[in-house]
This record gives C-alpha cells, sequence and structure tokens, in this order.
C-alpha cells in the first residue's frame, strides 16, 4: 500500500502543477473552456485518489473546490478578480494538503476554514431560507391509468479496466449519478471472475449492465461517464420498442430474474474494493466527448525510476571516468602511448564513457519549471503581506539543470523573491508618481550561457540606494568610514549576514537573513551570485551554476610538484607573453596587454603557498581567465598537461574548506588534485593591501 500511495502523491505533483498552470492562464484571460475542464479535472483525480486511500480531509476540501470549479466551467460563474484570488489560495490550500497527508504530520492550512467559507458564498450554499413555504394544492390530472405504460430509457453495459480503479473512481458513484437521471435497475456480472487463487488486480473482471428508465438524453447519460471513457468499455443504447410496452415486460425482458439484484442506496458502499489497484496517470477524456488525439507525448512510455538508482548509476559513471583516466595512466607509463591500436582503443573508450555520462546527466536533468511555479505562490503572498501590486513573468521554464540542484533552488529564489517584492519595488503611488504603472513587474528567467546555467530575477522598482547602504554599512561596523567603495563592492553589502536595510522587522525582512542564505545556498551547488542596478530603473540579480555537480571539463595544470584541475568553462585563452604585452606597475604589480585591455597577472603558486616569489614569465604559461561576473585575469603556471574530464568531490564533506579551491577529484595514478575556483582567486587578489595597486588596472 505505501508504493501505491507514493505513486498517489507523486501523481498529485504533476495534478497540482496543472492546476497552478491553468488557473495563471485563466486569470491571464489567454486560454480556451478546455483549460478551465483540465483543471477541474486534475482537482477531480485527486480527491478520487484521496478517497481510495481515506484522505477525508483532502476530499472534504478537494469536493468543495472542484464544485466551485464546476460553476465557472458551466458559466455559472465570471473568471473575476475576487474569484481568481479564491482558487488561486485554494489551489495553495490544496497544495499544502496534499503535503500534509505525504509527511503524516496532522498540520492544517492556517486559512483553510476562511477559504471553506469563500468557497461556500461561491457556490451559494450559504442562502438563507427567508419565511415559511406556504402550501397551496394543486389538481394534477394523471391522465387514464388503463392504458399501456410508454418505456423510454437506456441500456448501459459498463466494464471498468484497471486504470479506473487506479484513478480512485468509484462504480458505486457512478451508478449514483445515474440515479439522480431516473430509476435504475443493476446487475452485476461475474461470469468472467476466476476463482481467487487465479484472481489478479491486472484484470478486474467485473461488469455491470444498468437499465435506466429516464427522459434524458443520450449526451447527458454519457457525460455521467465524462471521465471515465477512456478507462472502461461502455455501450449506451436505446431501450426497445420506445413506446406502447408494458413496463412490466419491459423490465422482464431487460433483467434476468434469476440474476442476482444489488440495490443501489446512498449509503451502499463500493462496490467492488478499489483500494488494492495503485494511483496512476490516465488520459483524459476531452469535454465534448470526443476521444482524445493520440500525441507523440501521448504515445512516448515513460517509467518511475528511484532517484537513488540514478544517484548509484552516476556514481558508477564517475568512477569509469577515473579507470578510464588511470588506464590512460598506465599506457603512458608502459610505452604504449604511440601505438596507433592503443591510442585508438583509448579514444574509444573515452567517447564511450563521456556518451554515457552525458545520458546519465540528461536522464538527471529536470526543467525549473516545477521551482518556477512555486514562485507564484511565493509571490502572491509576498505581494498581499506588503500591499503591492506585483505580477510574475517567467521566462525559459524548460531549461534544464540537474535535479539535486531544482530542491535546493527553492529556498534562494524564495528569498530573492520576496527581496524584490519587499525592497524593490516602490509602493503603488510612488511608481504612479515616477511614471510607472502601478502593478509592479518581476521577471524570472532561466538560460544557458556558456556551459553552465543562468538565473536572472529582475525588478523594475527604484534599484538600490546605494548611499542609504553605506551609510547602515558604516553604523553597523562593516566598512570604515570614508573607504573607497565600489558600486558592485557596496551592493555586495547586502549579502552580508545580519545586514538589512529595513528599519523594522516585518514577516517578510528585517532580520538580515535574506540574501546570506542565497549567497550560502548558491556557493553550495559551486554558483555565484551578482547584481546590477540602474537607480530608478530596477535591479538584477544573477545566480550562474555548473551543469552538473557530479563531471567537470577541466584543464590539467602544474604548480611546483602539485597537479591542480582549471574549470574549461572559465578558459579563455593560453599564451606565452612577450616582453611588450606585460608591464610592470609598483613594487611586483604585473599586468597583461590583452584585446585591448590590462588585466592583472595572477600567479598562482604564491595564491597557494607554494612559492614565495612570482616565477619567471619565460619559464611558464598565462592561462587568461573570465569569471561569471565578467572579471578577467591572467593566471600563470609551470605547465599545462592535458584537458580531460574530472568527478567531483566535496572537499568540505571530507576535509574542510580551503580559500581558492571548490572541490577535489581523482587523477588517473590515483592521487588528489585540488580544483581551483577562479573567481575566489581573482576575488581575493584584488581585495587584499595588493587591490590598491590593481585598481590602477582597468579590469575588464
Amino acid at each position: 500500500m505505501d508504493e501505491f500511495l507514493e505513486m498517489f502523491f507523486a501523481e498529485c505533483d504533476e495534478l497540482l502543477e496543472s492546476v497552478a498552470t491553468g488557473l495563471r492562464q485563466i486569470d491571464e484571460g489567454t486560454c480556451e473552456m478546455e483549460t478551465v475542464h483540465a483543471v477541474f479535472r486534475a482537482v477531480h483525480s485527486i480527491k478520487g485518489g484521496a478517497a481510495a486511500f481515506g484522505l477525508g480531509e483532502l476530499v472534504d476540501f478537494a469536493h468543495k473546490f472542484e464544485t466551485a470549479l464546476d460553476l465557472l466551467r458551466s458559466d455559472a460563474l465570471d473568471a473575476t478578480p475576487q474569484v481568481m484570488s479564491v482558487f488561486h489560495r485554494s489551489s495553495d490550500c490544496l497544495a499544502d494538503l496534499v503535503s500534509s497527508a505525504r509527511l503524516s504530520d496532522g498540520s492544517e492550512h492556517a486559512g483553510k476554514d476562511d477559504l471553506l467559507a469563500e468557497l461556500d458564498a461561491l457556490i451559494g450554499r450559504e442562502e438563507e431560507v427567508e419565511g415559511e413555504i406556504e402550501f397551496v394544492p394543486t389538481a394534477i390530472d394523471f391522465g387514464d391509468f388503463g392504458g399501456p405504460v410508454v418505456a423510454e430509457g437506456y441500456i448501459i453495459e459498463f466494464e471498468p479496466d484497471l486504470d479506473l480503479y487506479r484513478s480512485g473512481n468509484d462504480p458505486c458513484a457512478l451508478i449514483r449519478a445515474l440515479e439522480k437521471l431516473g430509476r435504475t435497475e443493476v446487475r452485476i456480472n461475474t461470469d468472467k471472475v476466476p476463482v481467487l487463487s487465479e484472481w489478479s488486480k491486472e484484470n478486474p473482471a467485473l461488469n455491470w449492465e444498468i437499465t435506466l428508465y429516464t427522459d434524458a438524453t443520450e449526451a447527458e447519460v454519457a457525460a455521467v461517464f465524462e471521465f471515465v471513457e477512456d478507462c472502461c468499455k461502455l455501450s449506451i443504447s436505446q431501450l426497445e420498442p420506445l413506446a406502447e410496452v408494458d413496463l412490466g415486460e419491459a423490465v422482464e425482458e431487460q433483467i434476468d430474474p434469476e440474476a442476482e439484484m444489488i440495490p443501489v442506496g446512498e449509503n451502499d458502499g463500493p462496490l467492488v474494493d478499489n483500494q488494492g489497484a495503485p494511483s496512476a496517470p490516465r488520459l483524459e477524456t476531452p469535454a465534448d466527448g470526443r476521444p482524445p488525439k493520440q500525441t507523440d507525448a501521448a504515445a512516448t512510455a515513460t517509467i518511475r525510476v528511484s532517484l537513488d538508482r540514478v544517484d548509484k548509476l552516476m556514481n558508477m559513471i564517475g568512477e569509469l571516468v577515473i579507470k578510464e583516466a588511470m588506464l590512460t595512466q598506465v599506457v603512458q607509463t608502459a610505452g604504449l602511448a604511440t601505438e596507433p591500436e592503443v591510442v585508438g582503443a583509448l579514444d574509444g573508450l573515452r567517447q564511450l564513457a563521456g556518451d554515457i555520462q552525458e545520458s546519465v546527466m540528461a536522464i538527471r536533468a529536470q526543467p525549473l519549471k516545477q521551482v518556477f511555479q512555486r514562485m507564484h505562490r511565493i509571490l502572491r503572498e509576498a505581494a498581499e503581506a506588503t500591499g503591492k501590486q506585483v505580477r510574475l513573468v517567467t521566462v525559459g521554464e524548460q531549461t534544464e539543470v540537474d535535479k539535486t540542484m531544482v530542491e535546493r533552488l527553492i529556498d534562494p529564489l524564495t528569498h530573492m523573491i520576496r527581496n524584490s517584492v519587499d525592497h524593490g519595488l516602490e509602493d503603488a503611488l510612488t511608481r504612479q508618481r515616477n511614471g510607472k504603472p502601478q502593478e509592479g513587474t518581476i521577471t524570472l528567467s532561466a538560460a544557458h550561457k556558456s556551459g553552465r546555467v543562468q538565473i536572472e530575477v529582475t525588478d523594475d522598482g527604484g534599484g538600490i540606494d546605494r548611499p542609504k547602504i553605506r551609510q547602515i554599512a558604516e553604523d553597523k561596523g562593516l566598512v570604515a568610514p570614508g573607504a573607497a567603495l565600489t558600486p558592485g563592492e557596496v551592493d555586495s553589502l547586502l549579502f552580508l549576514p545580519g545586514f538589512s536595510s529595513k528599519d523594522a522587522v516585518s514577516a517578510l525582512s528585517g532580520r538580515g537573513v535574506g540574501l546570506d542564505v542565497v549567497r550560502r545556498e548558491i556557493m553550495a551547488l559551486g554558483g555565484r551570485v551578482m547584481i546590477s542596478s540602474v537607480e530608478g530603473k530596477g535591479t538584477t540579480f544573477t545566480i550562474t551554476l555548473p551543469l552538473t555537480l557530479a563531471v567537470l571539463e577541466g584543464m590539467l595544470i602544474q604548480l611546483n610538484d602539485q597537479t591542480m584541475v582549471l574549470p574549461i568553462t572559465a578558459v579563455q585563452e593560453t599564451l606565452r607573453p612577450d616582453q611588450a604585452s606585460v608591464h610592470y606597475i609598483g613594487s611586483g604589480g604585473r599586468a597583461l596587454a590583452n584585446r585591448g585591455k590590462l588585466i592583472p597577472i595572477i600567479d598562482l603558486g604564491c595564491s597557494f603557498g607554494l612559492r614565495d616569489a612570482p616565477g619567471n614569465l619565460e619559464d611558464g604559461v598565462l592561462i587568461v581567465v573570465e569569471t561569471d561576473n565578467h572579471k578577467r585575469a591572467a593566471f600563470q603556471v609551470d605547465a599545462i598537461f592535458d584537458q580531460r574530464q574530472v568527478v567531483i568531490k566535496s572537499l568540505e564533506e571530507n576535509y574542510g574548506r580551503v580559500a581558492g579551491v571548490s572541490a577535489a577529484t581523482i587523477l588517473g595514478d590515483g592521487k588528489i588534485a585540488l580544483i581551483i575556483d577562479p573567481e575566489e582567486i581573482i576575488m581575493s587578489t584584488t581585495s587584499e593591501p595588493a587591490r590598491d595597486r590593481v585598481a590602477l588596472i582597468a579590469v575588464g
């Protein structure tokens, strides 16, 4: 049962995403009626699955929610801003109830009772009965009872398949719905049901024959089975003859008097035990009753695989890369590196290992849509708390990142969205005075750039008030009064622990933990956070992340007797400089003339304490690098060995933090090599006392 329950919750995640997306499309007025039907079906499916597992609280709320949605899809309710606000909050509450049911913690959504009252108001169940009904007798002519009775109705043959039970639907509920259209006679056929020892849940084998006496149209009868037509065998035929027959004879002809008759009443339980069947995704029949179109996406078979299995496979791929490097080392040591057959076989192995690694990475990759969807709720809550009018625009939701990053990006983006609403955007009156729309806009975008993932949070607010930020930093003793700080360095003060530009603590800010959390979380993912702001125009926070936390394409370099790895994504070019391109500044400062600009030369051997003085440029190689925030420098190294894929191993988890190092790896000879963090090397070099002389250099 636990396995089936987990499948249900996995399906709920997809259905809740569908509900949130559909409600936003309805809110924007850019959807068709099928979107409304899709939202209704998603909530209905959650209710059905929850009922199968006895999740009463979830069932009750979902039922009230779908009842209100039914009014919307039947045009009995208009999608006004007030109505959509209730629906959005109901979607959030439904997600919380699903989460609470998954964790079995018994927690309740704080505003659930208020939401139920608002949904009741939309449904109209709060109407008060005014006065008493006065009885007025009315004469009714029943006609001649002596003549034959006209029998009108349908014979319905209904055989559910496994998917109907998996989706949480109950055949008894469908038969009860038919009772609302007229009188029913029900016969269950168990001829196909095998003995218990041979029975399989994969083949329920139950079917019903229902005689319905009604004046309803065939379309109204078919509408009862609207959501299960794709997971059952259904036949609806009119009673014959349609007129001038005796009602008793009609019943006798259509129903075998010796068959077992099962009465259907309001207090009857389910006709079958549907709790033993798992919950799984299913195709939905469109509202117009037409069969669903077969699409490429629908035809593609998918399976659910535990992430632990994928992680184990990824670790094995990492070991394969290490073994390939070791084999290459052995071949070189044995003097076989010039043998064409050996070289060809090694190249083939390297190519195969790379292809397998890329395939596994593709399996682990997930679009950021799941994270971006959550930010709409964060924004609504922040806007409600601040009283500001805000809308969120998302771009690049299908940009894929590693699964582990998807989960760990939620907290940083939550803090950034709240920060943009609370700090970045002005109130409506201030925006109006500045010639801006009263409604502020926050844009959340993602894209792949230069082998990395770039995520931006941009607002069209007033920008960063740098004089105020500097004054607060001086008052807190974070910077010395009168210290020379660039605009970028002032902006970086926002990431300091305990720093806040708010005078009072609120539910959203004032404690100085928001952007500090962002910086620490992103750095733990091997990424960087940057700020750019224009006064009166707005602020942009930019996050850059590696595509994966497992494998890195790196350049192997030598520093004295140590081998280190430099990420290839940061490398622009390598060169041996001539004397004309090297400029000496002050006592020991060196700069390289490159592409029309002067960039600092940093001896990595000195940065890591491997030598006391910079080495001779003629004896080494310069590697020009550029960081995510577009700072450039020339790293001086002794030699370049090779370019290859290396497996990333966390240094902080296994040893501790090392300045200028992001991680470590295992080389082909079994030795450990440190992976250099170019960003931190450049920042630490230019922020120390040496920055006074480097400040004369125009850093690109």
